[in-house]
């Protein structure tokens, strides 16, 4: 897959943009306010403001600006919904929706202060749709719920005043993709599907499919490295590790259909009967390894019609299912395991994609720092989904319940705890029924759990 380019603007191209947005051509109606309270505005260029107000429509070109204490929930025509926080400013500087169309696109500056979003379809139907513009990075939306701050000093003091201990920022994800090539899905345990892209992440219970010349490399917590190959279904089925106790870790997954090249990590090295890969044919112990395996199907079908192994690096033990003897298959060996036979095979077959002890793992994929919340910079905490932090040279992939920040100078860093001013913001999210109930009982400190549902 192609890297997205990150576009740059420096204010006096935003200038430029905006006046090709709005003059150029008939600003498109982008959404309307849902909820206001508080003094706030939307300005479009060369116009006078229009008082922020439950009906107001909303275009593109708009600067959004909101008041101390004030905020207000907008929905737009894609179906993202966003709260804007009080002090904040955000300019609609792009934006195109219909209904399936292939061009779709949401672009917004965030000049100040911030936002609790929501995404719609825009962001949805495509990876690289939907940007969010600061003047220290880019938010690359993946469809996804998430917060964005603009901090300087004042995120700092609202942290100070929250009495509450801050919680461990710690990737949830399994395992993150590094690379890909092609369309590749991941279909959770409840059955929901979403598109994976480099930096998305994969959860226990996920399967993970790829197309015809596809492509994929994963790379889980305790450094399993595993390459997934054209039109394979692979399913996570558990995982499991502490980095101060590597031995009580598990991992445990199925290859159902296509070819997967795995390089076992700290789990197997600390206690390899934790490990192992489940086929409709065999089950596969690991002995510490790197191995090839490779999954023939009819179409349609999950289940293997021939089955070929082979050990690259230290040795696996094979259980063809319903036999109780074991194979163990040393570095150099391989086993093709057909419905009616069992037979050694002296060379490594060709396979679909890199090995991956050669591919580069970013540093930062799971890796934690330490960031005060009195830093000046962007700070972003992703409820559900997938977000990308970039800077001018760095970039930062965000899942489910991590939090994520860029400094002025164009760092990326995971802080070690949640930021308090995000993890105990009072303001309403964006899918709150009663928004003005929760800004009231937030201001008198009564705590969410307390709110009458």
């Amino acid at each position: 897959m192609v890297a997205p380019q990150i576009h740059k603007f420096r204010p006096a191209a935003i200038g430029v943009l905006l006046a090709v947005s709005t003059f150029g051509a008939a600003a498109q109606g982008a959404g309307e306010v849902e909820f206001s309270r508080g003094v706030g505005f939307a300005q479009t260029a060369g116009q006078v403001p229009r008082t922020l107000g439950k009906g107001l429509t909303l275009k593109e070109g708009d600067r959004l600006t909101t008041s101390d204490g004030a905020s207000a929930i907008i929905k737009m025509e894609d179906g993202t919904r966003m709260t804007v926080r009080p002090n904040s400013e955000i300019v609609l500087q792009q934006y195109k929706f219909r209904e399936n169309a292939p061009d779709n696109g949401m672009l917004m500056q965030l000049v100040r202060g911030g936002f609790r979003a929501v995404t719609g379809l825009i962001a949805k139907g495509s990876p690289n749709a939907a940007k969010v513009q600061t003047n220290t990075a880019t938010i690359g939306i993946r469809g996804t719920d998430f917060d964005a701050r603009v901090c300087s000093r004042d995120c700092g003091t609202e942290s100070a005043a929250v009495s509450e201990s801050s919680r461990p920022n710690a990737v949830q994800a399994s395992a993150k993709v590094v690379s890909s090539q092609g369309t590749v899905n991941a279909v959770d345990a409840a059955g929901q599907r979403r598109r994976l892209v480099n930096g998305g992440s994969v959860y226990p219970g996920d399967l993970v499919e790829t197309s015809g010349a596809t492509q994929a490399v994963l790379a889980f917590r305790d450094d399993t490295r595993i390459t997934l190959g054209s039109t394979t279904r692979f399913r996570v089925d558990n995982f499991v590790y502490d980095t101060k106790n590597a031995g009580e870790g598990r991992f445990l997954a199925s290859v159902l259909r296509g070819s997967v090249r795995a390089l076992t990590g700290l789990i197997a090295k600390a206690n390899n009967r934790n490990v192992g890969f489940n086929t409709a044919t065999a089950t596969i112990g690991i002995r510490g390894t790197g191995l090839d395996i490779n999954c023939t199907s009819r179409e349609n079908s999950d289940t293997c019609e021939d089955l070929t192994l082979w050990t690259w690096l230290g040795s696996i033990a094979v259980n063809r299912q319903g036999d109780t003897a074991l194979q163990v298959l040393q570095e150099g060996q391989g086993l093709q395991i057909t419905p009616t036979a069992i037979r050694p095979i002296a060379s490594q077959p060709a396979m679909d994609g890199p090995r991956p002890d050669a591919v580069t793992v970013p540093p930062k994929l799971f890796s934690g720092d330490n960031v005060s919340d009195n830093e000046e910079g962007l700070f972003v905490f992703v409820r559900d989904g997938h977000i990308e932090i970039a800077t001018a040279g760095d970039i930062l992939h965000l899942g489910k319940g991590e939090a994520g920040f860029a400094g002025v100078g164009g760092e990326t860093k995971r802080p070690i705890s949640v930021p308090k001013f995000l993890e105990f913001d009072k303001t309403p999210l964006p899918s709150s029924r009663n928004p003005l109930l929760v800004s009231v009982l937030a201001e008198s400190g009564v705590k969410a759990g307390g709110q009458c549902k």
